[in-house]
């Protein structure tokens, strides 16, 4: 599918064959997709928790206030990222670039990220959100549906997926085959009320 076709077709799908399952091959094209997605200095700070246990989905669906994708769903994505990736062995970000820029890289990421909490979380969403916005077009080039999902206890859902003290989660894509269509589109703002010439007035 031609990428603007898939960006204008996208849709939150809110209801989902439950009896769909994707092929090994299918699966991992999706998150050979969304490993792609760029991020600061490489670091590849997602963590892509695929929660497969229909006990775990069906406790998920719970601390998401009874949203059927969550179980219905082909594949249940919870997009989350290590705050303290930029510190973890930052040189593999690089392992295929020359030593000369490895060091450049590293020598950069680690005193920009230090001691800065909020950069570091608004980082993990940054990445997170570029992710997932890549997953849920990747996933409709293939045919299927996604719906990015916010509406959940993140405290619980942490609990379930057992989430490290040094992760946050982002939001969950559920990703499938539409039984429903979405509703129909609401209405895109204008480009003039969205659109800033060089500054704000």
């Amino acid at each position: 599918m031609d990428t603007f076709d898939a960006i204008n077709q996208r849709r939150s799908v809110k209801a989902f064959d439950p009896n769909h399952r994707f092929t090994a091959a299918e699966e991992r094209q999706l998150l050979e997709a969304a490993i792609q997605s760029p991020t600061s200095f490489n670091m590849q700070n997602w963590r892509f928790v695929i929660v497969r246990d229909p006990e775990l989905r069906k406790q998920i669906r719970a601390a998401a206030v009874d949203q059927s994708q969550a179980t219905d769903a082909s594949l249940l994505i919870v997009l989350t990222a290590d705050l303290k990736a930029w510190k973890k062995s930052p040189e593999r970000y690089w392992r295929n670039a020359s030593p000369e820029i490895q060091k450049l890289a590293v020598g950069w990421m680690v005193p920009f990220y230090e001691g800065k909490e909020q950069l570091q979380r608004d980082e993990a969403m940054r990445s997170c959100g570029i992710a997932g916005q890549t997953i849920m077009l990747a996933a409709k080039s293939m045919g299927y549906d996604s719906c990015p999902m916010i509406g959940f206890d993140p405290v619980k859902v942490a609990e379930i997926i057992n989430l490290p003290s040094d992760h946050v989660i982002s939001f969950m894509v559920a990703v499938g085959k539409a039984v429903k269509p979405a509703w129909p589109k609401g209405g895109q703002l204008d480009l003039a009320e969205v659109v800033v010439e060089n500054h704000f007035a």
